[in-house]
């Protein structure tokens, strides 16, 4: 079943394109619907594009049009209303790609967007080096062996515990103002993360690396 959505939001253009078919629903901002045009993206398999469109051409009013949601509301990001029409559509797990690059405080931003909609959504965001996303305070992940893993607390985590990673952590804590867990990297298959409060975004590299690539 294809319970998944798949959002394309104004940042960084992907360097590469999930299976479509995986997905239920496909949409976009209108700042993505740019690059997506540039990359000849197949826009016909779009269900919706949101923003306020001030940047738009005619023409593409015209082909498009059934598929534009007009959001004004300037009191949120065009990412932030895009969920929100996700959700009203009833929709639960949402791959981004797009989060990144570009304007860092657009990426900032983003980041507190996934954060304010974590209990709602299963947001995980894709691009060319990492996909990342909230986890809850029990987790798994396998198949990373050899990969980067940088743990970052949003803004802090208490009781850490981790296994399956070259520097472990045992009921250690992290902050954003004193001490981060980035740059790490898998040396199992498989790695666990328990902490016991706060929120946390796990990074997860995209491919393998030979060495540590700490710094």
């Amino acid at each position: 079943m294809r319970d998944k959505a798949l959002l394309f939001i104004n940042g960084e253009p992907p360097k590469f394109f999930p299976a479509l078919d995986d997905y239920g629903l496909i949409a976009c901002t209108d700042g993505a619907f740019h690059y997506l045009k540039q990359q000849n993206f197949s826009l016909d398999q779009l269900d919706f594009i949101s923003g306020d469109f001030d940047s738009h051409t005619g023409s593409d009013e015209n082909v498009y049009q059934e598929k534009f949601i007009l959001t004004l509301d300037q009191d949120k990001t065009d990412f932030h209303k895009a969920l929100e029409i996700i959700l009203e559509k009833g929709f639960r797990t949402v791959d981004v790609f797009g989060a990144s690059g570009g304007e860092q405080d657009h990426f900032l931003g983003n980041l507190t967007v996934a954060y304010s909609f974590k209990d709602q959504l299963n947001l995980k965001f894709y691009d060319e080096f990492s996909e990342y996303y909230f986890i809850p305070k029990s987790f798994k992940v396998n198949q990373v062996k050899n990969k980067m893993i940088s743990l970052y607390p949003f803004p802090f985590v208490e009781n850490i515990t981790t296994k399956g990673l070259n520097w472990p952590l045992a009921n250690g804590n992290l902050s954003i103002t004193s001490r981060i867990g980035t740059r790490n990297f898998a040396i199992e298959d498989e790695v666990s993360v328990e902490y016991a409060s706060g929120d946390l975004l796990f990074f997860v590299g995209r491919k393998e690396i030979e060495y540590p690539a700490i710094y």
